[in-house]
């Protein structure tokens, strides 16, 4: 499989960011990718006081450009995160949409960003966002795959119920900022890589140091082993890494870290009727 990660720059216009990932994807589609991913909330401008005014109902105008999009390419478009609203809350919300456009998965973020770091970041997405419930995973020609947004990578209970119930890969679209991230990126996607035995694939926002949100780039590709198989620095470009998601298995198999958890003595579930999957 080869996968093609957007680093995009997020403009203040919706519909610029639209176009401006429509010509990514074709260009990565161009270039033989099958799977290819947008950054966390590509669409505005990462600031809380955006993310009602620029947020659309399943279905909108983003929704329906970016399944076109997928069909005409051909291509597994996992199309980063957009506020969505819905009976009057705004989420934040990754869509998956499959080589013929069919949306096949969506993740809303389950972990909300408050934090107040001294002498660094201060952000609270719960002034504005609620939080999802579902443990999404979706099923590709290639294997299946779990979503996560950001945030969620920091909490492992969720990458470990998207190990357990099948995935083996990881997307993750995000925007850590330059507090967390020259300290945790590299280090969470390796950590949450080598604990589950799977692909990890974070895409991140190039970085805009004229916005008031400063993303730290540096998407990354890591693999079951915890090798970063490709990485960015903090521009726009588009990484490329191809790899085998079957390959997991192989790990596995030299080393059963699943198969060896004591579940006699400690177990994770999930709530009943709270999975998403195709």
């Amino acid at each position: 499989m080869k996968a093609a990660l957007i680093q995009m720059r997020t403009q203040k216009e919706n519909d610029a960011n639209i176009r401006k990932a429509c010509s990514l994807i074709e260009e990565a589609a161009g270039n033989g990718a099958d799977l290819l991913m947008l950054p966390e909330m590509f669409s505005c401008p990462y600031e809380t006081g955006n993310f009602r005014a620029y947020a659309q109902p399943d279905g909108g105008e983003n929704w329906t450009v970016l399944s076109n999009i997928a069909r005409e390419t051909g291509v597994y478009l996992a199309a980063g995160s957009m506020p969505e609203i819905a009976s009057g809350n705004v989420y934040n919300t990754a869509y998956v949409f499959d080589r013929q456009g069919r949306q096949i998965a969506k993740h809303r973020k389950m972990h909300l960003f408050d934090v107040d770091i001294e002498g660094g970041q201060h952000f609270h997405e719960s002034e504005t966002l609620t939080a999802g419930d579902q443990v999404t995973l979706f099923d590709t020609e290639f294997g299946r795959m779990g979503l996560m947004i950001c945030f969620d990578i920091r909490f492992p209970e969720l990458a470990r119920l998207l190990a357990l119930g099948g995935a083996d890969v990881i997307l993750v679209p995000a925007a850590f900022n330059m507090t967390t991230g020259p300290a945790h990126w590299e280090l969470a996607f390796r950590s949450r890589a080598v604990d589950n035995q799977v692909f990890m694939l974070g895409c991140s926002p190039a970085r805009d140091m004229e916005s008031s949100y400063h993303a730290y780039g540096n998407s990354l590709a890591v693999s079951p082993w915890g090798d970063v198989l490709a990485r960015l620095d903090e521009r726009e470009a588009i990484l490329y890494c191809e790899f085998r998601p079957g390959d997991t298995e192989k790990i596995r198999r030299q080393m059963p870290l699943l198969n060896a958890r004591r579940t006699d003595i400690y177990d994770l579930t999930w709530s009943v009727g709270k999975i998403e999957s195709s």
